[in-house]
């Protein structure tokens, strides 16, 4: 396979969560040129309550004009490690404060042409912080929490609910690390369920 080198590249567009870049590259005397979206690092969080409910969150997604059922998740700031990051977006999305965060693994968003990395974390020993509210975010963000079993996840995203692929990744690396040691209390596998609101239970 042959390996494309940055010969040069030209910075097109710049904003706080990405920089638009033309890449040229090399390859012995062949030259390409590509568009690459040079991001931040990011997290997402899977918040698991001692009763193995998953805390989830709902909000308005400018690409798809729609809102989709989530995890929190978000970017890692300058001179910010990605496990402060990960506490740091689940207080500001959930009001919920992790006793434990653990990293449960990694993927590439998109390797074709974003150059970053997300880490997902399981954050389990949660307990609120600050007063209680209907909705949760910073920044202008409307966000409204949710929780469902744990067991039910594979429904939510059967059925299209959960459509995030990120979140969906997030939960197969929850798996995939083994549930047993999901958290304190028993964990039970991942069977069909249904979730309902958090202020509806």
């Amino acid at each position: 396979m042959r390996e494309w080198k940055i010969d040069r590249s030209e910075t097109l567009y710049t904003h706080r969560i990405l920089e638009l870049q033309r890449r040229r590259l090399a390859h012995g005397d062949e030259r390409r040129e590509v568009l690459v979206m040079d991001a931040p690092e990011w997290i997402n969080v899977i918040p698991l309550l001692d009763d193995n409910q998953v805390v989830l969150v709902r909000q308005w997604r400018y690409g798809v004009q729609a809102p989709t059922l989530e995890i929190p998740g978000g970017m890692v700031d300058p001179g910010e490690t990605a496990r402060a990051a990960a506490g740091r977006e689940l207080e500001e999305e959930t009001g919920l404060r992790a006793g434990t965060l653990r990293p449960l693994g990694f993927t590439h968003p998109n390797p074709a042409f974003l150059t970053n990395r997300l880490t997902t974390w399981l954050a389990t020993d949660l307990e609120p912080v600050g007063e209680a509210r209907r909705t949760f975010g910073v920044d202008g963000e409307e966000i409204y929490l949710h929780r469902a079993p744990l067991e039910s996840i594979p429904e939510l995203i059967h059925n299209g609910e959960i459509s995030h692929s990120l979140v969906v990744a997030a939960f197969y690396l929850l798996d995939a690390t083994g549930r047993d040691h999901a958290s304190s209390s028993p964990t039970k596998s991942l069977r069909p369920g249904a979730g309902k609101p958090i202020d509806s239970a």
